[in-house]
């Protein structure tokens, strides 16, 4: 795989239900891999790859990303199709080298890496079984570049924001909601009283949604 990762591996053989969780700008492969024992009882496998973009984050510290970041400029759409294609590589590599469900497969998104999880969620909805995106925000010009897609609406999609998010503000993550209703997609939409993080909150809704829509979904005959 040519993305740094860090991996959680359930003990059995599997096939595993499987979170792919993408970290935010500036952090790093190791940033979102604590919540792997929480996820199902840690008994599902849990990926985390690492951006591709090194930059100096603050003295002595390199953090990392999918695509540049500018202030006040939107995103270079070359620069975040690299990224994406980069991820699905990944993806691709990881389907073929662990236990994964691939019925039961997540794709998770921390503010840029939300980003990242959108663009292959929407494109590609039949190869998930569940989009999260974590204090993100879906680009206006990704949205209208999704083809219509029947299996959008078997797309099942959590979007958590906080009211105080000082970085992406809150009315992103409601266009955003608006953006994926417009696509037909079957989103749940919480926000909590907090800034650009996942408190306790927050964090309670995304297990008990993973195990209810991915995990352990209730069949309707």
């Amino acid at each position: 795989m040519e993305l740094l990762y860090t991996a959680h591996i359930p003990a059995g053989d599997g096939p595993f239900p499987t979170i792919i969780a993408l970290h935010g700008w500036g952090a790093s492969a190791h940033d979102l891999i604590g919540l792997a024992p929480i996820f199902d009882g840690g008994r599902s496998i849990v990926l985390c790859p690492q951006g591709p973009l090194a930059f100096q984050a603050g003295p002595g510290q390199v953090g990392y990303g999918w695509f540049p970041l500018e202030s006040g400029r939107p995103a270079d759409h070359a620069e975040v199709r690299k990224g994406v294609e980069a991820l699905q590589r990944f993806i691709d590599s990881a389907l073929a080298t662990y236990p994964i469900n691939p019925r039961k497969v997540v794709i998770l998104g921390f503010s840029q890496g939300g980003v990242m999880a959108y663009a292959l969620a929407l494109h590609h909805p039949a190869a998930y079984a569940g989009l999260v995106a974590l204090s993100s925000w879906l680009p206006d010009e990704m949205a209208e570049a999704i083809p219509a897609n029947p299996e959008l609406a078997n797309l099942q999609t959590l979007v958590i924001h906080g009211t105080r998010d000082p970085m992406i503000s809150i009315d992103l993550a409601h266009e955003s909601r608006a953006a994926l209703a417009k696509l037909g997609v079957p989103a749940s939409y919480r926000e909590y009283e907090m800034g650009h993080e996942i408190n306790p909150e927050a964090l309670r809704q995304l297990i008990s949604w993973l195990d209810e829509k991915v995990v352990h979904p209730v069949l309707v005959a």
